[in-house]
């Protein structure tokens, strides 16, 4: 078993979502301090401020995830400053919205698998080394559903999750091989209800998860050293369904019956400071701005 007590907890995405609600949690059940980093600062003012009233110790990092530049310079700064990171969050991501493959932007594109991708191995890398040092450390990588099986309008997203699942399980391989103190934990949640999927229709048997008793349940498979977290229950099915099954009796049964194919069709996605200047960039590149 593994506690929070007396740890340092580093999350990324920690302004919003679940990402605060994780961040209220791991202080709740006593860890030493918090480092949030986040690219919307006032978000990431307000929780800080949030959470510091109520007497907790948190560190603020504006961070953007999708620069190496800059997880380079705030990992140095937080191990130089603040010390070895015990138990990290990889939850910062994105969706570019419902689209077919061809409609979507270079920018698009690099900016789902920089920061679902990429941004997330990064991060980890920056602070493994400290973990291995210190003979303890806990990876907890947020990937999701759509990294086991197939949407249509949903395939940058889906790919960069899809790398997420096969790197994260790989490393947790190689920690208990090389150093069985230092954990590694894949999540791959359904649809959350945290309004970055505004508009989608849940597929059947995959309603909506609750973010508070999602996070509880996260929290929980971290301090019982779980190696995979699959909610709801039935996402446990998708690679045996996936494994045993024809292609195209599984398109039908994810498609046609449970609707997974078409979840994306009415998404409306939440408007966000990022999310605006993302569609101003596009808008700008597609124009030869």
């Amino acid at each position: 078993m593994s506690s929070f007590q007396s740890r340092t907890v580093l999350i990324t995405g920690g302004a919003s979502g679940l990402g605060k609600l994780m961040a209220k949690k791991v202080l709740e059940r006593k860890a030493k301090r918090v480092i949030i980093w986040d690219i919307n600062e006032a978000l990431l003012n307000q929780t800080t401020a949030e959470l510091e009233h109520r007497g907790f110790e948190v560190h603020p990092y504006i961070v953007d995830v999708s620069n190496k530049e800059d997880i380079a310079w705030a990992a140095h700064d937080v191990l130089a400053n603040i010390g070895e990171v015990d138990i990290l969050f990889n939850n910062a991501g994105i969706v570019a919205g419902s689209k077919r493959f061809v409609d979507h932007s270079d920018i698009d594109i690099e900016r789902t698998m920089n920061i679902n991708t990429l941004g997330v191995m990064r991060v980890a890398k920056a602070f493994l080394p400290a973990m291995l040092q210190q003979g303890f450390g806990h990876v907890i990588n947020i990937a999701s559903a759509a990294g086991l099986v197939a949407n249509p309008n949903m395939s940058v997203y889906a790919a960069s999750k899809w790398a997420v699942i096969g790197w994260s399980e790989s490393l947790r391989l190689e920690m208990e091989a090389d150093a069985p103190n230092v954990k590694v934990l894949t999540v791959t949640p359904s649809y959350i209800d945290t309004g970055m999927f505004e508009g989608v229709k849940p597929p059947m048997l995959t309603p909506f998860l609750e973010p508070k008793s999602f996070v509880e349940r996260v929290l929980l498979a971290v301090e019982r050293n779980e190696v995979n977290l699959k909610a709801p229950y039935i996402v446990n099915a998708v690679p045996l369904l996936k494994g045993v099954l024809p292609t195209r009796l599984f398109d039908y049964l994810a498609g046609d019956i449970m609707g997974v194919y078409k979840s994306m069709d009415t998404f409306k996605g939440k408007k966000t400071e990022e999310s605006e200047k993302w569609s101003i960039e596009n808008e700008e590149l597609e124009k030869g701005i």
